[in-house]
């Protein structure tokens, strides 16, 4: 089972994907977070890199993407790369991952590829206040990403925010559930986790009866 997670920059789906794996057995959930696949930068200069939008398709490998998606669904490992947010480039090591009965995907723009859209068997759209969003955004590029005030807020007036309007908040039609507040919302964690264990259990009754 592949779960995607979707929602606007700040809007809690990362703490919800976290919230899913505290509740259910990490040994048979793979997490795979669509930020580790922003494009390579390390041939551009380092004052260009900081005007890409990186809030745009584009800016993601979905080729690669979507091809690891397919292993996992395959039952094969992959290497999923480590992306440094400071230089806006790949580290030239990668994080092993093996192939689990549960692949949760995260990301703003997971939906706006039909080859990600239908490798997922559940689609879910995280949705949050914008001031609320843009706060939560403002204090983790400062305190994780090295940002200044001014840099984050002038990106997020000049791409976040319309790139939202254009591309995040319109694929919200392609959601099966809406869980607003992230992962505050305690009722709708239960029911993604009560789905995710139910197919857990067939899972292993599968292993089980193949045995």
């Amino acid at each position: 089972m592949i779960i995607g997670i979707c929602g606007g920059t700040g809007s809690g789906k990362t703490t919800v994907a976290r919230r899913i794996l505290e509740n259910v057995n990490e040994e048979f959930v793979v997490y795979l977070p669509q930020d580790s696949y922003y494009r390579n930068l390390g041939d551009m200069p380092l004052t260009l890199r900081h005007h890409i939008n990186f809030d745009h398709p584009d800016a993601l490998d979905n080729d690669l993407f979507a091809n690891h998606l397919r292993a996992l669904r395959a039952g094969e490992g992959i290497e999923m790369p480590i992306y440094d947010y400071t230089t806006h480039t790949r580290k030239p090591e990668t994080k092993s991952l093996a192939a689990k009965p549960i692949v949760i995907v995260e990301g703003i723009l997971i939906f706006n590829d039909a080859r990600l859209r239908e490798a997922m068997d559940v689609k879910i759209f995280v949705e949050t206040a914008d001031d609320l969003r843009f706060i939560r955004r403002l204090k983790r590029d400062i305190s994780e990403r090295g940002r200044s005030v001014d840099s984050v807020i002038n990106q997020y007036l000049e791409t976040v925010r319309p790139m939202h309007q254009q591309f995040v908040e319109p694929s919200k039609r392609y959601a099966d559930v809406i869980i607003p507040e992230g992962g505050y919302n305690e009722v709708g964690i239960d029911l993604i986790t009560g789905k995710i264990r139910a197919q857990i259990d067939i899972e292993l009754a599968k292993a089980i009866g193949d045995k």
